[in-house]
């Protein structure tokens, strides 16, 4: 899944929850009236659950970003990433329970078609992006002032109507003082909300078509991400 599925932007936050970041990233997007979604990861949310609390309570969505952000985890057995899969939600659940998790996000856009049919057959649609600023990338002699800049600049020069943008809340100070002017500026352009939720089955339909698949994260739309993960993939330090 690309885009929200209507003219609605999307603002994802990927690599939380993180004490510091997140409750910031929270506090403007209460101040400025916008639901994002967050992609967690499982450790994170075990060592934060408070903050993963205070994500669900404040009414944003939950996406399942696996237990350690794994890069390579696609290309283990189906069994280990269904393992993988399923302590994260279970984590996110003791945190909230009866939390729903609408969404899956491999780690650096790394889908496989194992990694997305195992995530939508535990009832969660593979969610990838259009509008990546690289927030996680200080580039050498990069000052902050810079930094900022490229991630503002990064996001209004491509994003459009259904976009689904790509940030981070894991020890990203520049992404906090970034959205500080990107959301007022947002909120003038577009509506802002979340990725729309089509509820997969319990399994995956058996030959189900692979172009109308990938358009609902269903299995075959790994096929569709891998064009755009070449050009965009987060390396293991941007956790």
């Amino acid at each position: 899944m690309r885009t929200t599925g209507s003219a609605a932007v999307a603002l994802t936050f990927d690599d939380g929850p993180d004490p510091v970041q997140t409750p910031k990233i929270l506090e403007l997007l209460a101040e400025n009236q916008v639901k994002a979604t967050f992609c967690l990861v499982g450790d994170q949310v075990r060592r934060h659950p408070e903050i993963v609390r205070q994500i669900a309570a404040a009414g944003h969505t939950l996406c399942n970003h696996t237990w350690d952000h794994s890069l390579t985890i696609g290309r283990t057995k189906p069994a280990k990433i269904q393992a993988d899969l399923r302590r994260t939600n279970d984590a996110i659940r003791a945190a909230v329970p009866g939390a729903q998790i609408p969404f899956f996000r491999a780690p650096g856009g790394n889908f496989t078609d194992a990694l997305v049919q195992t995530a939508y057959a535990d009832g969660m649609i593979s969610l990838y992006w259009e509008v990546d600023p690289r927030d996680w990338e200080h580039a050498a002699g990069e000052d902050d002032a810079s930094h900022v800049e490229k991630i503002v600049k990064g996001v209004q020069k491509d994003v459009r109507p259904g976009a689904i943008v790509l940030s981070h809340d894991f020890n990203q100070p520049d992404t906090i003082l970034a959205y500080e002017q990107l959301l007022p500026w947002l909120k003038e352009r577009f509506e802002l909300g979340v990725p729309a939720q089509p509820q997969p089955p319990a399994t995956a339909p058996a030959g189900a078509p692979a172009a109308k698949a990938a358009g609902a994260g269903a299995p075959g739309a790994a096929a569709a991400a891998t064009e755009a993960s070449t050009k965009a993939e987060t390396p293991a330090s941007a956790l």
